[in-house]
């Protein structure tokens, strides 16, 4: 559903006195999120004119501030990380694993963004590969695509990970292929009686060197008993791992991943109205089942800044990981041995010179190709086109 406006007409209309009234209560990656959706696709980046080279119709188009927390610039970023990541998939069934932070944990992770962060990324990932390893269940080397969400469909603070991984991997002596069972990978109960022992034994450990640090009502967890007592009742608590029916093929891995990798906070297609009562919006109450499960909520506007930007990510961090057979250096001589032991050929390898250079959509009016006619800077407008009658005017004999 497309609707009138955009998340970047929020922060424009109500940006600014939202920094004035929070002033000193920004991270520096809050701002300039904040100045990049602004500006994103406007004047102020500067742009081209393309035309047509068929009918001569003319579009103007603005640069993009490629921005990673920007609804409007995950499109094509999405696009070319696809195109890399489809000479990795195999000709396998994929699950879809997901490893969530009990609302305890998540509070600690407010506070300690790139640390805990972190520490999900890399428990969740050791728990997988170490059950998957382990000779009563798979027994075999798998390979991880893991993906970081920070929010809830109401965009409230919610850190979970979301992972890729193929129905079965390289036995641990690299002789044979190894399928796990048709619609179960691993033992998610185990997976989650594991993962909680990793983390929270790590999560004491970052504690005991100080490397944690707690604001506001959450101070007094800077003292090692009170962090104890708030952790006791997450060690007896069931940390649910949740893994999906595995995807029909490689082409339904795409179609998933081109969904969840290159998310934010919320879309653009999801707001229905903003006006002096706040921002309107559609989100999945998970509580609820069927059609009652859609849901529509309204924020007012400070809420719904506050809570966007929760969901700004530590400079440099990365959200994006790849674990196992996909880890660094060896990923092609994995992925080589993976194909050759389930004997399917090796994906062409395609030259940047055997791309196409032309990437850019065709004319809305009859699907010709559009080139660039001219180019304008920063903060400039492009110059109109010319007046037919004046053109006619100067031609005449």
């Amino acid at each position: 559903m497309h609707t009138s406006f955009q998340v970047a007409d929020i922060f424009r209309a109500a940006g600014r006195a939202y920094r004035v009234a929070h002033e000193g209560h920004f991270s520096l990656a809050q701002l300039k999120m904040m100045s990049a959706i602004e500006h994103c696709r406007t004047a102020a980046l500067g742009g081209h004119v393309e035309a047509c080279e068929d009918c001569g119709d003319w579009r103007i188009a603005y640069n993009s501030y490629r921005n990673r927390h920007c609804p409007k610039c995950q499109g094509a970023a999405a696009r070319t990380w696809l195109a890399e990541r489809e000479a990795d998939l195999l000709p396998v069934g994929y699950f879809h694993v997901v490893f969530t932070l009990p609302a305890e944990v998540a509070g600690i992770a407010f506070y300690n963004k790139a640390l805990v962060y972190d520490l999900l990324f890399k428990t969740a990932s050791e728990t997988m590969l170490t059950i998957a390893a382990d000779r009563k269940h798979l027994g075999a080397r798998i390979d991880i695509t893991a993906v970081l969400h920070t929010w809830g469909s109401a965009m409230t603070h919610h850190p979970h990970v979301h992972m890729i991984v193929p129905g079965g991997g390289i036995a641990i002596d690299g002789s044979r292929w190894i399928s796990s069972r048709p619609k179960s990978l691993l033992p998610v109960r185990l997976l989650g009686k594991l993962f909680r022992r990793l983390f929270l034994t790590k999560l004491l450990q970052l504690h005991d060197a100080g490397r944690l640090a707690f604001f506001g009502s959450a101070a007094h967890l800077t003292d090692r008993r009170a962090f104890v007592r708030h952790l006791s009742p997450v060690r007896k608590k069931r940390w649910v791992v949740y893994a999906k029916a595995p995807f029909a093929g490689p082409e339904a891995v795409l179609a998933y991943l081109s969904r969840y990798t290159h998310r934010v906070a919320i879309s653009n297609s999801r707001l229905i109205s903003f006006d002096e009562t706040g921002v309107t919006f559609r989100y999945k109450d998970y509580r609820r089942d069927g059609s009652d499960r859609q849901q529509i909520m309204t924020l007012a506007t400070d809420e719904f800044i506050r809570r966007f930007l929760l969901h700004v990510l530590p400079r440099g961090f990365h959200r994006i990981r790849h674990y196992g057979l996909l880890a660094g250096s060896s990923r092609k001589t994995s992925l080589a041995r993976a194909r050759e032991l389930l004997n399917t050929a090796q994906p062409p390898n395609h030259d940047a010179a055997d791309q196409p250079t032309d990437t850019g959509p065709p004319c809305p009016c009859c699907g010709g190709r559009m080139i660039v006619i001219e180019v304008f800077k920063r903060w400039r407008q492009p110059r109109g086109p010319p007046d037919a009658a004046e053109t006619n005017r100067e031609t005449a004999p």
